[in-house]
């Protein structure tokens, strides 16, 4: 088993490899840590800026990090760990995504606006609270197809075309996107995955299944359940599918 040790930016959400990630990272732990990375890998070096995404499990952010993040007269935790309890591996999901962050502009006020790429699965093994930030280590997953992956592939994209025509349907408005899919199978699960509008521990099932076919069958059920639920729904909330979500980490 092959490891490496990365950063760790725990999120309230999934990354999955081939999608983007906008960040507005303004907490000193995580400044720190693009700091970091500016510093190893300037804007001339070809190096990679990478650190590990992982979500945060339901309820395991046990306490606030910054003032008024809930309460505003809490007195925040300070530290790596800041949130997480003391033993932060429980409060993450083992299975994560590198992300490399191509773009880290820093603002006038020492805050930064990152614009990273997911690239490989990985799993968490320990996680380091000792540096200004938390670090982990890290084994990379390959992606196994499995059974029937290409197969599944054409019927899960059928299956999100018509979910949707049928979600801009319930939302009154036209279907805009008109970019060609992919369809390499392990990019359409990923980007199904991403695109869909289910739940964090939805996404996170998906990016932890052992191979694409599976992915791709579980997206599949899923895909004819929710357009079957949008099917008898006056209307739904304007969620833009196509836009990822923005963290104010």
């Amino acid at each position: 088993m092959t490891t490496v040790r990365l950063p760790l930016f725990p999120l309230n959400t999934v990354l999955f490899p081939g999608l983007v990630l906008p960040l507005n990272v303004f907490e000193e732990r995580y400044r720190a840590m693009m700091r970091d990375l500016v510093k190893a890998s300037p804007d001339d070096s070809d190096e990679p800026r990478r650190f590990a995404v992982v979500a945060i499990r339901d309820g395991h952010e046990v306490a606030p990090a910054e003032p008024g993040m809930p309460d505003a007269t809490a007195v925040p935790e300070r530290g790596a760990a800041a949130g997480f309890g003391p033993d932060p591996l429980k409060s993450f999901h083992r299975i994560g995504c590198i992300a490399d962050a191509a773009t880290v502009r820093e603002r006038a006020d020492g805050s930064f606006e990152v614009l990273a790429t997911g690239t490989t699965r990985v799993r968490l093994h320990s996680v380091d609270a000792s540096g200004p930030y938390l670090t982990a280590e890290l084994e990379e997953l390959e992606e196994d197809p499995g059974d029937e992956a290409g197969a599944l592939a054409e019927g899960v994209l059928r299956a999100f075309r018509n979910y949707q025509k049928r979600l801009a349907g319930a939302r009154e408005r036209s279907l805009s996107t008109g970019a060609e899919l992919p369809d390499e199978p392990s990019v359409v699960s990923y980007l199904v995955a991403a695109a869909a509008v289910l739940d964090t521990p939805t996404k996170q099932r998906l990016l932890q299944a052992p191979d694409t076919a599976s992915r791709l069958r579980d997206e599949l059920k899923l895909l004819r359940s929710e357009t079957a639920v949008i099917r008898n729904l006056p209307s739904l909330p304007a969620v833009d599918l196509t836009r990822g979500p923005t963290s104010m980490n």
